[in-house]
């Protein structure tokens, strides 16, 4: 390659590796390169009902998981502590982990990437060396993601499980780059496209865990140039192992993954391409099964050349079946195969190849229309010339090594998200210090100086925290090559032994049976979406796994930004499901007039549920509540409200593994409001205390009793002045209501309606109308005269204040296409408050909105979806560049009197100037349990 290009290899300045090597071992469950992995989680009393890998798929969580346990530590938001570790705890882990033969450890402590001064995380990993020996690897969770406890703690066990074979893997590159005589540094890419030293890659091959698409979708835009007719391009990158499909948007940048993503069924905070991966590959083994042909998700991967058949091996690969039935294809020895492969099974092939791309190409598709797709990668060989789906297929010259080209591309960034206090520097002051910081170690990392830029920046005061704001600083520059000395040696040891013998599934705790776990099939039952009925029975709707689903989906867009997410809750109830429990809701309209009906629901800041996750303060609330009220145990419960995480408290409360009570089809808001005033009880005025009793618990063996108060308001101000006192989230139990009073108060059936909304968003996915999502969840609300979809653009501003506990700010999106043009604004207060046109040629001024310039305001319901796969975005998950779609929905009747304008209306956010005009007309929301009541 040298002596062609003419050029001296003592001239190169770096090399730089894209590697799909340890993705792979996840995609296809390779035990062998797969490490066990112990959890320790630095927890207290909390995250009990989501233990970890919960979320994953059984195939690899029965291979990975050895062993967890939830001890004693973790902190606060504030770095207050939820308890110190325990070294007897951990000492006594140490003694199981040593017995089952694991020798990797993940430490997990709650709110530890902001843990400066307790550093729990290292002393943990202090004693667990102390205890087990340098032949351990310990990784700490806060070294490897950012906020976000089941995500980071997600990509802390795969990091985990992989370091040993990512060591010996980075260290076999130091042969071949010796022998072509270069002594230059060497880099791995990382997942967003920048570079990661060799040694700094062996620690956290993490991060290049989705390099190899990111690398493919660069160099594909580098290929291609322009995209055709300026529209977007399918990108089908064929590896030797695995197929990674992405969408190469117009501007020739990847379509980027929302504020989750997911990797092989586990979820992770990592921002990088949406991209989806198959086993499919040039080495992908071929055999029968059964009557069905079979490729993949095994793999010869890199042994291609000695394991295949046209290479003088014994392994049937889909390259010999290519070579078998493409006269043009040439590889190896073509010899071996062609006339000596059944011609019924070359055939059968062909077939089955070409289904796996076009059902992967598939589900990235967000419209039913074809579109060009690129074909790149050293496997592309086996991919046909036509495809369903696909309006072209494109083949440009150098496909093969798109990989190559998009890695040499690759640049150095560095991310800091801490959370600061704000009480004595302001957050500008703040942010310049972190801006600083981030760029300092960009050029610390390799970059060089002149090219250092700040290209992403977020500051999101947290909810119900005195003076703490989390900021998200992300810098990034060109290399230095001047420096390339400093960078030179990858230092790092090589294993001999390589992966280390595994124990055997008998000895570990996640492993239940001595059958291979990589032959243990997901086995998720195939649900037919578009006839799916749900279980009702003597109406009682009987809650199953996928009603959850779209129940889940549906609270968080009724949630109009607020209510946080309910992914966590929902992995709860599932839970629940899982292990033999139940949960029913009934309908209002069927509560007798003396029912019992108590309500709960938590308070507190989203981004604290996301990093401390529920212990069971929810029940201790509603405990303590009956135990200190007379008048009886509650009958039946109601959401307080149906918006966000909330929304589905009442059906964790109301299992049969808790209170064991039926949950009222129903809330007190319809929506999410960011105080426990803005409710309807309070609307219809028929009480003079609604909301008192009520009891607070904290999860930590703290709990508030309010027996009595003088309003509605003065409750909501004590609770909130005790959240920061009790770790700045809690659950609440609130005294019982009657049945009467709820069939006059309650928002009826909206969990029929968050229902309705997820099972129109499945739909739309499953029939690729993602991008008509907007008029799907329009249609479930009611149709036109009740809902409109009012924008679509991209997030291009974001700004965030805190204020009395709340955040305030405003979304500023930019339309895209023809139909939605100019910008508009969404002011909110937790939840998003209005959508309002900013008049052409004029900037966003607050306090000088007019009313003809209102698209729609509360109480009516405007939510802001993601263009890409149909889900909510919360206020808090706003952030530059994603594509949105903004809906709205006429509120329920019982916020549109004049007492119900005056609480949940523009006045009471302080929009004075604006009055509220109905976007449409309110259709009451159709029960599923008046509609399959006996039908199922």
């Amino acid at each position: 390659m040298f002596r062609s290009a003419s050029v001296d290899p003592s001239s190169v300045a770096s090399v730089t590796i894209g590697t799909t090597h340890f993705v792979n071992a996840v995609v296809t469950r390779d035990r062998t390169r797969l490490s066990q992995v112990a959890v320790l989680r630095l927890s207290g009393p909390f995250s009990k009902h989501a233990p970890p890998c919960v979320d994953w798929p059984a195939s690899l969580r029965n291979i990975i998981l050895g062993h967890y346990a939830l001890i004693k530590g973790g902190l606060e938001v504030d770095g207050s502590l939820i308890s110190d570790i325990r070294e007897q705890e951990i000492v006594e882990q140490c003694n199981i982990v040593k017995e089952k033969g694991i020798k990797s450890i993940v430490v997990n402590g709650v709110f530890s990437p902001i843990d400066t001064v307790e550093k729990q995380e290292e002393r943990a990993a202090e004693i667990i060396r102390r205890e087990l020996g340098e032949n351990v690897d310990i990784v700490l969770s806060k070294t490897v993601a950012n906020l976000g406890f089941l995500e980071r703690e997600n990509a802390a066990i795969l990091n985990a499980s992989i370091l040993s074979f990512a060591r010996k893997t980075i260290a076999s590159f130091q042969t071949p780059i010796k022998e072509l005589g270069l002594s230059c540094p060497v880099f791995i890419t990382q997942n967003d496209g920048t570079i990661l030293s060799g040694e700094a890659a062996s620690r956290l091959p993490i991060r290049t865990f989705s390099s190899g698409p990111t690398n493919s979708m660069r160099g594909a835009a580098f290929l291609v140039g322009r995209q055709e007719n300026g529209g977007a391009v399918m990108v089908v990158d064929v590896g030797g192992t695995t197929t990674d499909v992405g969408l190469l948007l117009a501007n020739g940048f990847p379509r980027q993954q929302a504020a989750y993503s997911e990797l092989s069924g586990v979820r992770m905070s990592f921002s990088y391409p949406d991209v989806k991966s198959i086993g499919l590959g040039g080495g992908s083994l071929v055999r029968k099964v059964g009557e069905r042909l079979q490729v993949g998700p095994e793999s010869v991967g890199y042994q291609l050349p000695e394991k295949a058949l046209v290479f003088g091996g014994n392994v049937p690969t889909a390259t010999d079946y290519v070579v078998a039935s493409s006269p043009d294809v040439t590889i190896g020895q073509p010899e071996n195969v062609r006339g000596k492969l059944q011609a019924d099974n070359v055939q059968a092939f062909q077939a089955e190849t070409k289904i796996m791309l076009e059902n992967i190409i598939d589900k990235m598709k967000t419209s039913p229309d074809d579109l060009p797709v690129l074909l790149v990668g050293g496997g592309a060989v086996i991919a046909p010339d036509e495809l369903k789906g696909a309006s072209k297929v494109i083949k440009p010259q150098w496909s093969g090594v798109a990989n190559a080209i998009g890695a040499a591309m690759a640049r150095v960034s560095t991310v800091i998200d801490t959370v600061k206090s704000t009480e004595k520097q302001t957050q500008k002051e703040l942010l310049a210090e972190i801006c600083e910081e981030a760029k300092q170690k960009t050029i610390e990392a390799g970059a060089s100086a002149t090219t250092v830029a700040i290209v992403e920046v977020e500051d999101l005061p947290l909810q119900y925290v005195a003076n703490k704001t989390r900021f998200m600083v992300r810098a990034a520059g060109d290399f230095d090559f001047s420096r390339a000395g400093d960078f030179a040696d990858l230092n790092i040891t090589k294993e001999e032994d390589g992966i280390e013998t595994r124990s055997s599934a008998s000895d570990a705790i996640a492993a239940p049976s001595s059958e291979d776990a990589a032959d243990q099939v997901d086995v998720t039952p195939e649900v037919d979406i578009m006839g799916y009925k749900p279980k009702v029975a003597n109406r009682e709707w009987w809650i199953s796994e996928t009603d959850l689903e779209w129940i889940t989906i549906g609270c968080y867009i009724l949630g109009t930004g607020g209510g946080g997410s309910p992914y966590s809750t929902m992995l709860r109830v599932r839970g629940i499901l899982r292990s033999g429990g139940s949960v029913r809701v009934v309908s209002p309209d069927d509560l007798k007039d003396d029912a019992r009906v108590g309500s709960g629901g938590g308070a507190g800041s989203p981004t604290v549920g996301i990093e401390k996750l529920s212990a069971d303060e929810m029940m201790d609330a509603q405990t303590h509540l009956y135990d200190l009220i007379k008048g009886g145990y509650a009958t039946h419960i109601i959401p307080l409200e149906i918006g966000g995480s909330n929304g589905l408290q009442g059906l964790v409360l109301g299992a049969s593994t808790n209170m064991n009570i039926p949950c009222v089809d129903g809330d007190w808001m319809g929506r999410a409001y960011p105080t426990k005033w803005q409710t309807t009880p309070v609307v219809f005025g028929e009480r003079e205390i609604v909301f008192a009793p009520v009891a607070v618990a904290d999860g930590n063996g703290n709990t508030l009793y309010m027996p009595t108060a003088t309003s509605d308001l003065k409750v909501e101000q004590v609770i909130r002045a005790a959240l920061s006192q009790m770790g700045s989230s809690v659950g609440t139990a609130d005294a019982p209501v009657t049945g009467s009073e709820t069939r006059r108060w309650a928002v009826e059936h909206t969990i029929s309606l968050s229902w309705r909304i997820g099972r129109e968003v499945a739909r739309a996915r499953k029939e690729n109308r993602i991008d008509s999502v907007a008029q799907s969840i329009i249609d479930a609300v009611g149709g036109a005269e009740t809902g409109r979809a009012l924008f679509k653009g991209k997030i291009v501003g974001v700004e965030r204040k805190l204020y009395m506990g709340h955040v305030y700010g405003e979304v500023i999106i930019e339309g895209t296409g023809s139909e939605y043009q100019g910008k508009i604004k969404i002011p909110f207060k937790n939840e998003n408050i209005a959508a309002i046109r900013i008049p052409d040629g004029e900037e966003s001024k607050t306090g000088e909105e007019k009313n003809e310039d209102v698209l729609a305001i509360v109480p009516d319901l405007i939510a802001v979806i993601d263009a890409q796969n149909g889900e909510a975005i919360g206020t808090p998950e706003y952030r530059y560049g994603l594509l949105v779609s903004v809906i709205g929905i006429t509120a329920s009747d019982r916020w549109t009197s004049p007492k119900g304008i005056e609480i949940g209306g523009p006045k009471a956010f302080g929009l004075d100037h604006l009055e509220y005009k109905p976007l449409g007309k309110f259709v009451k929301p159709v029960s599923v349990v008046d509609e399959y009541d006996g039908k199922q």
